[in-house]
């Protein structure tokens, strides 16, 4: 009879140690990332090198968001905490920088700067089954074929460049328009919506030149397009090669209608070319930050005031803002039981959502869907300021 009862305390505690191994198991697989008290988003962009400013500033916006939000009792009652690394805008550093935010077991990432570099991670977080949300760069690749892990919310540079053509060709009457472009990613894929939108009339660029990225050795690019004599031409890549470009041009008479996109940075564009970024015109993918009576560049405001006193507002700290709106979105949408894959659901279910930045600008997502808007916005550089039209005619050369 002992011998019996000690079998069945002994098969009890079998069953009540594998129990045990079981649930310990289950708790180590948990979501990377997630604990009851914080959600870890990592972040890799130019905090440093040439571009930083463009990286420095995304991210400081979404810290804002997310300061605000973690003020207000965090999302579930978890915290956001942002670890942001560098990668200086320069792909060969993409691989280092991911896998040291994967070594940290970051939940989701989100707020990367730059095609050149977004074009290295995308198959990073993909292969990783890793949500990427908001990336500062409009490249066609981000957006064609659907890339179920990662989330765009701003317009394309296709949607850029369209509306840049359009506006030439139907108000202005300018069709021969010139490309000048950096050798790398982004100016390529810059290039291929001009092309695209120029193809679509029956038109090509009149003329094309490359400069090496990152420099402003642009003189022989300038020379290059300029003995076609376009009627404007399309200046693509960051501030500090853009303002060099505007400004040996007009040194050397040479003043044609010069565009951008809203990679450039603008504000730093402006600060760096002076006097010689006037009369640019630069399509913007969200409203200008000083049209306060938009509830959310109101609230971009007053936050970036709190948290980050000293810091100057600007279209891409609130392109950061906008971003971490949408992140934070989703993982409430996600519910508390936070995965990778309820977040890319709940993403997907934002459908014409006001987010308080102008009736225009409707967030929409789905599962065939990740571009959470297409409008933009064409601003031209006055009096040091980029300022919005929505009649062409207003952009031309004075």
């Amino acid at each position: 009879m002992k011998k019996e009862a000690l079998k069945y305390i002994l098969g009890l505690l079998v069953v009540f140690l594998g129990l045990l191994v079981t649930t310990s198991a289950a708790l180590g697989q948990g979501t990377p990332g997630v604990t009851d008290k914080e959600i870890l988003i990592g972040s890799c962009s130019a905090l440093e090198g040439a571009s930083h400013f463009l990286g420095t500033e995304t991210v400081d916006g979404a810290k804002a968001y997310f300061d605000m939000i973690n003020d207000a009792g965090g999302v579930d009652g978890r915290k956001l905490r942002l670890l942001a690394y560098d990668d200086s805008y320069d792909p060969a550093k993409t691989q280092i920088c991911f896998d040291r935010l994967m070594e940290q077991k970051v939940f989701a990432l989100g707020f990367f700067v730059g095609t050149p570099t977004a074009v290295k991670y995308l198959p990073m977080a993909e292969n990783s089954k890793i949500p990427l949300v908001g990336l500062f760069t409009g490249a066609q690749t981000l957006y064609t074929p659907l890339r179920h892990w990662v989330i765009n919310v701003r317009a394309s540079y296709y949607d850029e460049t369209r509306e840049q053509i359009e506006g030439m060709w139907g108000t202005l009457g300018f069709k021969k328009i010139g490309v000048i472009y950096p050798e790398d990613a982004f100016g390529t894929a810059v290039l291929e919506g001009v092309k695209a939108a120029l193809k679509a009339r029956g038109a090509e660029p009149v003329a094309v030149a490359s400069y090496q990225r990152q420099t402003a050795q642009v003189g022989g690019a300038i020379d290059t397009v300029r003995a076609a004599k376009p009627d404007a031409v399309v200046v693509v890549g960051p501030s500090n090669t853009v303002a060099p470009i505007l400004k040996q041009s007009h040194a050397k008479g040479w003043k044609p209608l010069f565009l951008t996109v809203s990679f450039v940075g603008t504000d730093e564009l402006i600060l760096e070319a002076g006097a010689d970024s006037e009369g640019m015109v630069i399509t913007q993918v969200v409203p200008p930050y000083y049209l306060t009576d938009l509830k959310t560049v109101a609230l971009y405001r007053r936050t970036m005031t709190k948290y980050f006193p000293s810091a100057q507002p600007n279209f891409v700290s609130l392109e950061g803002f906008v971003d971490a709106m949408v992140l934070v979105e989703g993982l409430k949408r996600a519910g508390k039981e936070l995965t990778r894959e309820g977040l890319i659901r709940g993403i997907e279910s934002i459908h014409e959502f006001d987010l308080g930045l102008g009736p225009q600008l409707k967030l929409s997502y789905s599962s065939k869907e990740h571009k959470g808007f297409d409008h933009v916005i064409p601003t031209v550089v006055r009096g040091g300021r980029a300022v919005p039209f929505t009649d062409w005619s207003t952009a031309a050369p004075k």
